[in-house]
């Protein structure tokens, strides 16, 4: 593999595609960086797994001579990059992948004990879109299973973090939910009940009434009558007030009048 003679590699695929080699970066052509991402999010494939996933559209020999033109590119600029065991590719253990730690930590992950882990989670996760702007079926299919991956974590972030009386963590975690699914009423739940037991009550409202007016604008449907009462109790609380406020004094008929008369 030569191994002795390459460096390391750091490969980024969220956010961007981004490969470095000691550090610097490394400038691939597009149908190499399509390879190499491939073998990054599917793990070690046969080649004829590969040539369909890369060139569906292609002849299979036309699909072939890709795959091996490409493979040739790669191991004259990146060698050591890509194992190649005859019919198996695959990434050599040198990479680091920035989405295999993600992964890592999504899988390992069951609950947050502090709010310190929880925040430093989400600062990992918020932003971890894979290989935004990639349109092949195979990556849009990958960037579902990684959406969904992240809504699930964030979920629960958000539920224990306000079980614990984080609210502020509760409600960015709920937010990061809702850019995922921004009709996903279980965020919308955790985020209201966030804001009310960190007291304050208008933005509660507010959210809520953002909620219904999305969804009845997407969907055609209103609000469950669980999520509803949670804010039943403001509501009631804003009419109250308003009947109990004095009106204002009504200065209309003093209006040119001494206030007092002098005799």
């Amino acid at each position: 593999m030569g191994n002795s003679d390459c460096g390391e590699f750091r490969l980024h695929l969220l956010r961007t595609w981004m490969l470095y080699r000691h550090g610097v970066i490394v400038h691939v052509a597009t149908r190499q960086q399509r390879l190499v991402a491939a073998l990054a999010v599917k793990g070690p494939s046969l080649r004829s797994h590969l040539v369909g996933l890369l060139w569906p559209e292609y002849p299979d020999a036309k699909a072939l001579e890709s795959l091996r033109v490409s493979m040739h590119l790669v191991s004259r600029q990146l060698p050591g990059l890509i194992v190649n065991d005859g019919p198996m590719l695959s990434l050599s253990d040198r990479v680091d992948v920035d989405l295999h730690t993600v992964r890592a930590r999504l899988r390992d992950f069951r609950s947050v004990t502090s709010e310190v882990c929880a925040a430093a989670l989400l600062g990992d996760l918020r932003d971890a879109r894979l290989l935004p702007g990639w349109y092949d079926d195979w990556v849009v299919f990958e960037q579902g299973r990684l959406q969904q991956e992240r809504l699930r974590a964030f979920t629960v972030i958000a539920m224990q973090s306000l079980d614990q009386g984080h609210c502020e963590t509760a409600g960015a975690a709920a937010e990061a939910a809702l850019e995922i699914e921004p009709l996903y009423e279980a965020a919308v739940r955790i985020l209201i009940e966030g804001q009310l037991q960190h007291g304050n009550p208008a933005a509660a409202l507010r959210n809520y009434q953002r909620y219904q007016e999305k969804l009845e604008e997407d969907m055609g449907l209103r609000p469950s009558d669980s999520l509803t009462e949670l804010v039943t109790g403001v509501l009631a609380g804003q009419a109250h007030a308003a009947k109990e406020r004095p009106a204002p004094a009504n200065t209309s008929r003093l209006r040119g009048k001494p206030l007092l008369n002098h005799t």
